[in-house]
């Protein structure tokens, strides 16, 4: 039977990306579930094989129907755009940022043109992309643009506990200013909508609350008596199943035993440290809310391990096992 085929780019290739991937090829649990074509550079990729000692042998193709998928090959789009002379690991380097960005953007041109399901992606760091004049300030930003998706979902899963987050990248002061009825709202609606495209239709959201003890009536703060239950209780008549605010203290803990399919996270490190948490290797964004699928490893570049083979490949493991189970829901 056919499975799933995921486009992989390398991320930033003076990071550990290119080794996490070769080290994904050649693991039985993501290739018993996925086929994966990578977007790279052909010699940063023999690199990578030549560190990690993996036994995989590189196809080069100009697409992903040219592919060989089978054990023991790398199907490899190979942009040619590294020039080693001037490449080094760990370091920030304009030339592997404009890389990582042009893999990206050839892997969502493949799953806007429909030639794969998904796209899982390794780390690319920020700076690097700067230093490249790639202004944008990372994976979220880069797919929204060229997907023509205004505002991305982030949603979080590490085993199967789920969590959205109703903001990101923000001071916790400019985040207070964004805790409106409104937007809770909206966002509820569409990650209800993310969850559906996902193949998850049944369970109840959960709204994080904000304050200790979700505000204790007041003693604790206003937001959850002012703004989060009253959007809630509009969300529950306009039949939404949805709940909250649920105290933060305990609604992740909930939600993995099964209480509820997903939690909306009112802030970054709200859900971060939740799911980091229970298991950081196995924690996967998936951006949700576009017209393609994107999962991805949450860790970042790791410059300083870079090119020594003592990096984990799980969560990029991971991240094409999410890929592959969710890909076939998201495309019916």
């Amino acid at each position: 039977m056919t499975k799933p085929l995921i486009a992989v780019p390398i991320g930033d290739p003076a990071g550990v990306g290119p080794e996490i991937v070769v080290k994904t090829l050649v693991s039985d649990e993501a290739m018993n579930v996925a086929d994966v074509i990578v977007i790279g550079d052909h010699q940063i990729i023999e690199q990578a094989i030549k560190i990690t000692k993996v036994k995989l042998t590189v196809n080069i193709v100009n697409s992903p129907k040219e592919g060989k998928y089978q054990k023991g090959v790398l199907n490899l789009i190979d942009l040619n755009n590294i020039d080693m002379s001037r490449f080094a690991f760990g370091k920030v380097n304009g030339m592997c940022g404009k890389a990582a960005y042009e893999y990206i953007a050839k892997s969502i041109e493949l799953a806007m043109n429909h030639e794969v399901l998904a796209v899982a992606t390794p780390p690319i760091n920020k700076e690097s992309l700067r230093a490249g004049n790639i202004n944008f300030i990372g994976h979220t930003e880069i797919f929204g643009a060229l997907t023509k998706t205004p505002d991305p979902l982030t949603l979080f899963q590490v085993h199967k506990l789920r969590v959205f987050f109703l903001t990101r990248h923000v001071s916790l002061l400019e985040m207070l200013g964004m805790i409106k009825k409104d937007r809770i709202k909206d966002y509820v609606k569409r990650c209800t909508d993310a969850l559906k495209k996902l193949g998850v239709t049944e369970g109840t959201m959960a709204v994080a609350g904000l304050n200790p003890h979700s505000g204790e009536h007041g003693l604790f703060g206003w937001e959850e008596v002012n703004v989060i239950a009253p959007a809630c209780k509009e969300l529950q008549d306009e039949g939404f199943n949805v709940v909250g605010p649920v105290p933060a203290d305990s609604v992740f803990h909930q939600a993995h035993q099964g209480r509820y399919n997903s939690v909306l996270s009112l802030y970054h490190d709200q859900g971060h440290i939740a799911t980091k948490t229970l298991d950081f290797e196995r924690t996967i964004s998936i951006t949700a809310g576009m017209p393609i699928l994107r999962t991805s490893v949450d860790h970042g570049t790791a410059f300083d391990i870079a090119g020594k083979n003592i990096v984990s490949e799980v969560s990029m493991v991971e991240a094409v096992k999410l890929a592959a189970e969710y890909g076939p829901n998201f495309n019916k």
